[in-house]
């Protein structure tokens, strides 16, 4: 049996697994509603419906910019078990204020004065939970998985996750808004529950104080990753990769209705074909490594990886859009001459994404000493937080200087030629730390 297989089976992994798979899906499930429900009913104008997808993008970010230093002094300093059930009990009081927003909005009740700063501050709230979960689901894999586990494991939660993404994003496209509001607030409860069997994680270290300066703390823990010239590389590809991820998850709702004349339920399909896509890359770099954390796919994925967004730029590019026709729903999509090599180019964005992020992650989780680790995939979130706003904030700027849609794709391609250079740098670093250590046994 597989390493994953046996795996999923053990109380040391599947309840941080079944934990976490309930949290990406509420996250996804709320936020994808809301965006396609503002998108679709609320606003009436290209530059409007993309100006509020970015901004709720930047309100979700956020937090991991600003917290993400204090949530990885709390993993690495106290039981992390414990926090996981703090941050779970947290997520059913948020669900409940977003799902107050929800159900304002469906009913039209002061949608623009109440229900919408209502969904956009429990969103805020979700970003703070997230910061705060976020370190603990990588620091605690090397806690409680053997070393030849680590890269499986991650895997895992990665794939996972994705799976989450595609489960709350096709709920969120395919479901009334009112019914999204009350699963919310279920899957909240049920991921507090799974919570309790996660086993304990004691601290690997003594106890220092907390250092709540926000700026100070977060400079100081990036500073900390450069001891690691492999980690520090790896924080910047990833930040590379979800900077690019950032800018087509903004754009996939408005792009959908406003370039493709397609319904919310496409947008809903496109956020799927993406989940599957990573996922399959997760599991696939797995085994193509055989379990071995390395870099020596990185840079050929995130090269096919800006091929395809090419690719998809240019069949967007293509596409026969009817101003004033009725939205497509998606049996009317597929069957559009040009649909199915738009999915498989997006599909292709996914795979290639998936294959290069994933042993990246390991390295975080790997590299460093295990009483670090929270702190280093903290120091993480914080770039690529920093990066995914930049990002954010330049494809609000490109929407707002009449830029095309279709054409802001191609800033996504771009970044693929530095991540893929990142990526070949720190390739580079790990045959040379491999080096010294045959050095040092010679």
């Amino acid at each position: 049996m597989t390493t994953t297989a046996l795996l999923i089976r053990k109380r040391r992994f599947l309840p941080l697994f079944a934990t976490q798979l309930l949290g990406a899906f509420n996250d996804n499930l709320y936020k994808n509603a809301m965006i396609l429900y503002v998108v679709y009913t609320v606003y009436h104008s290209e530059a409007a419906e993309a100006r509020f997808s970015a901004i709720a993008s930047a309100v979700f970010i956020l937090p991991f910019f600003l917290l993400s230093a204090l949530s990885g002094q709390l993993a690495d300093m106290r039981d992390k078990a414990r926090l996981i059930r703090i941050v779970k009990a947290a997520e059913i009081a948020i669900m409940l204020v977003g799902a107050a927003g929800l159900f304002m909005a469906w009913r039209g009740m002061a949608v623009q004065i109440v229900a919408i700063p209502l969904m956009l501050a429990a969103l805020l709230a979700m970003g703070v939970h997230s910061t705060f979960f976020g370190p603990i689901k990588y620091a605690i894999l090397p806690q409680h998985l053997r070393p030849e586990e680590v890269l499986a494991g991650t895997g895992l939660v990665e794939a996972g996750t994705y799976i989450a993404i595609l489960a709350g994003t096709i709920f969120a496209g395919w479901i009334p808004v009112e019914w999204a509001a009350m699963i919310c607030i279920g899957t909240a409860m049920i991921g507090f529950c799974t919570a309790q069997f996660v086993p304990s994680a004691p601290p690997q270290m003594e106890p220092i104080p907390l250092d709540f300066n926000v700026i100070r703390s977060s400079i100081t823990l990036v500073r900390m990753t450069t001891r690691h010239p492999r980690v520090f590389l790896a924080i910047a590809a990833i930040s590379f990769f979800w900077t690019i991820g950032a800018v087509l998850f903004i754009q996939f709702p408005p792009l959908a209705k406003n370039v493709l004349s397609a319904s919310k339920e496409v947008a809903s399909l496109f956020l799927v074909v993406f989940s599957i896509g990573v996922a399959i890359g997760s599991v696939s770099i797995n085994h193509l490594l055989k379990g071995t954390v390395s870099a020596r796919f990185g840079p050929a994925s995130v090269i096919v990886m800006g091929l395809f967004v090419v690719a998809f730029h240019f069949v967007c590019k293509m596409w026969q859009h009817t101003v004033g026709s009725a939205l497509l729903d998606v049996p009317q999509f597929v069957m559009q001459p040009l649909a199915v090599p738009l999915l498989l180019s997006l599909l292709g964005i996914a795979i290639s994404g998936g294959m290069f992020v994933v042993p990246l992650y390991a390295f975080l989780t790997t590299v460093v000493d295990k009483a670090e680790t929270a702190r280093t995939i903290a120091a993480n979130n914080i770039v690529n937080a920093g990066a995914m706003v930049v990002g954010s904030l330049i494809a609000i700027g490109l929407s707002a200087g009449g830029v095309a849609l279709a054409d802001q794709l191609l800033l996504g391609a771009a970044m693929c030629i530095i991540a893929a250079w990142l990526a070949r740098v720190l390739h580079k670093a790990e045959l040379a730390h491999v080096g010294e250590i045959e050095h040092t046994f010679e």
